[in-house]
């Protein structure tokens, strides 16, 4: 089982964008010292919702701040920008931390964001196919040309190669994983047909989360993908961890804080092209967390995790544990999380 933290950079009312980032930065050098596995780091625009906005630079930064804990992005959104650009701070991370990058991939929103940064709705509802084949190219082979219809160019060399990491016995090392947040049976076959695992997301139940890598592993084996590949794929399960000696202080501790923060972040975006969109209860869907993920004291949380593994086959997870809006909650909650929780699951 391999337990590690979702970093939101959450924005809760009353704070500023840089207590929010200190908080990010602290959370990530305590599951380091607590013997967590990874981070993922989420990017938002222009919403309280998320106060980094580029998951990639603060990638950069954690690294440097760490030594063993695995970081990544979840995610880094391709419509919103190039994907040669990513592909390149990818090797650049990848190389320089010794192989502890990760890179996930969505693609994002109808948001405001494909109208500042140039890419438009098309980028967003028929582009990402393409960008992620590009990015793909960018981080496996030696020369590129842009062949597709947003991005042409012509044939230019991969520098730094992300493909040019050696072990101390100078065995070479793939480029950095490559994850896909899928929500949807499309994107799953997508991310199936290239055998890139998934970033499955916190509001979806086992049974979803189940029927996704079922579909998944159909798709990768008629894609033609060995058996065994399939078989070992990490796929990543988004959750919320809130750990305290009794289930109810635990659901308390969300419950006063999270609501605040998703209906002031979730509240601030905006549509690029005008469409009407929903937004989600935020008491409700606090309550909803709360029921689906390690909530509560360690014995119970480290159940729920190892029911989700066996009942998904997931044994990776990224969990969001700022969810009580403060520095010291969230130091200590990560603390619990791999110092009590994590022994349970050895």
């Amino acid at each position: 089982m391999r337990v590690g933290t979702f970093v939101l950079a959450a924005q809760f009312p009353g704070q500023g964008a840089a207590e929010a980032l200190h908080r990010a930065i602290r959370s990530t050098e305590v599951a380091e010292e607590s013997g967590l596995d990874s981070v993922w780091l989420a990017e938002h625009h222009f919403v309280p919702y998320g106060a980094c906005p580029s998951a990639v630079t603060l990638a950069g930064l954690l690294l440097g701040r760490t030594r063993r804990i695995r970081v990544g992005t979840a995610v880094s959104v391709l419509p919103t920008q190039h994907p040669v650009t990513l592909g390149e701070q990818a090797a650049l991370l990848h190389l320089t931390s010794g192989g502890r990058f990760s890179l996930g991939v969505g693609r994002g929103g109808p948001w405001v964001d494909l109208e500042v940064f140039g890419g438009g709705l098309e980028a967003y509802e028929k582009g990402f196919p393409d960008s992620l084949g590009l990015l793909l190219d960018w981080l496996r082979e030696p020369r590129v040309a842009g062949r597709g219809e947003r991005y042409a160019f012509r044939e230019v060399a991969v520098v730094p190669r992300a493909d040019e990491l050696l072990t101390d016995d100078g065995e070479g090392v793939p480029g950095p994983e490559v994850v896909v947040a899928c929500t949807s049976p499309g994107t799953v076959r997508l991310a199936a047909e290239q055998g890139l695992p998934m970033l499955l997301g916190m509001h979806c139940g086992d049974q979803e989360k189940a029927d996704m890598v079922a579909l998944w592993r159909s798709t990768a084996l008629a894609a033609g993908h060995p058996p065994e590949r399939v078989r070992a794929a990490g796929h990543v399960s988004a959750g919320v961890a809130q750990i305290a000696d009794r289930p109810e202080d635990a659901v308390e501790t969300l419950v006063k804080a999270m609501p605040g923060w998703l209906r002031q972040g979730l509240g601030a975006h905006v549509t690029v092209d005008g469409r009407h969109r929903v937004m989600r209860d935020p008491v409700a869907y606090t309550e909803l967390l709360c029921g689906l993920h390690p909530v509560g004291p360690p014995r119970r949380a480290a159940d729920r995790l190892a029911a989700t593994a066996e009942r998904t086959g997931i044994t990776r997870f990224a969990l969001l544990v700022e969810g009580s809006g403060e520095l010291a909650g969230t130091e200590e909650n990560v603390t619990r999380l791999g110092t009590e929780v994590l022994p349970l699951l050895t």
